[in-house]
């Protein structure tokens, strides 16, 4: 029997999903309108998928020390708000959490949980290109062991979801 390791078959596994999301909301999507200024950014302009980059602070944007895709879906409680999944790689490891925040003025939040409980990660960050990238830092949140060092982010909303 030729099995694949564990992590291949997540990536792969991992890579289906987003392809399936694309394509399955590619055809829902309105007519993108005119270019809202970041402080006319609402959370519904946030739904959708979303590619990640994040690096240390001083690093190289163009060596990300982790990639990933969030998924970014109306909050069922706070409807000001989102609420999605984060998978991402880092260090040879595949990680995932449950996320949820919202843009304000422009201004992104967002909370990162790994185990879907307690807060392990903040993300701050500016709207830009017309809501379609987000730039920022992400920070192991208080109270939390600090594993990771502070990172910058970058996130690009995938083709299709406008």
């Amino acid at each position: 029997m030729n099995r694949q390791p564990p992590i291949l078959a997540w990536r792969r596994a991992a890579a289906a999903w987003l392809l399936a999301l694309g394509a399955a909301a590619a055809w829902a999507q309105p007519a993108p309108a005119a270019c809202p200024p970041p402080e006319a950014i609402e959370p519904v302009h946030l739904y959708g998928l979303w590619q990640i980059h994040l690096w240390p602070v001083g690093g190289d944007p163009n060596q990300p020390a982790s990639r990933g895709a969030l998924l970014f879906e109306r909050h069922p409680e706070y409807p000001g708000s989102v609420r999605g999944e984060l998978r991402r790689t880092q260090d040879g490891q595949d990680l995932s959490a449950r996320v949820s925040g919202d843009v304000t003025d422009g201004v992104f939040n967002l909370d990162e949980s790994a185990d879907g409980v307690r807060m392990s990660a903040v993300w701050e960050g500016q709207v830009h290109d017309c809501g379609r990238a987000i730039r920022g830092t992400r920070r192991v949140a208080e109270g939390q062991p600090a594993t990771e060092p502070l990172q910058q982010f970058h996130l690009f909303k995938s083709p299709g979801w406008q």
